[in-house]
């Protein structure tokens, strides 16, 4: 009797400590919907209506009113290890001098490059490298020799 009594507590203490190990999931920032993103229509939306379409921006760019961004990343916690970074997407919305979207681009983060996930474009070239793309795609470049002679 005491060792089956033995036993179930055992397996009560395994059960409970491996419920305990379970991964913690949080998100950061905000990301708009695909069906918000689908209301800017690229050449006609202004910045006015921007903010009742898909909220607040996380960023604007460094020029004033240059681009708006909305960034959002999911992190995985699990126990005592050091937080992960599961998933990172950035949505950039960029606007000509009247305050006109001109590109809408969302990027992600895989395998520490930066993917184009989506892009719209009324005018101009695709090929240049955006503020954004510059930024996302230095993560991970430095080495401690670039710090340190």
């Amino acid at each position: 009797m005491a060792a089956i009594r033995n036993l179930l507590i055992l397996a009560f203490l395994a059960i409970f400590a491996l419920a305990a190990c379970a991964p913690v999931y949080r998100n950061h920032g905000f990301i708009p919907p695909e069906e918000d993103l689908a209301q800017v229509v690229v050449g006609q939306t202004s910045t006015a209506e921007l903010p009742g379409m898909l909220g607040v921006p996380s960023t604007q760019g460094v020029l004033t009113g240059s681009g708006w961004y909305y960034v959002g990343s999911r992190w995985r916690i699990y126990g005592a290890a050091e937080p992960q970074e599961i998933n990172r997407q950035v949505v950039a919305i960029s606007f000509d001098a009247g305050g006109t979207v001109t590109n809408v681009e969302r990027f992600g983060l895989e395998r520490g490059r930066v993917v184009v996930l989506s892009r719209r474009v009324t005018e101009g070239s695709i090929t240049e490298i955006s503020f954004v793309r510059q930024l996302l795609g230095n993560l991970g470049n430095f080495q401690a020799a670039d710090i340190v002679d």
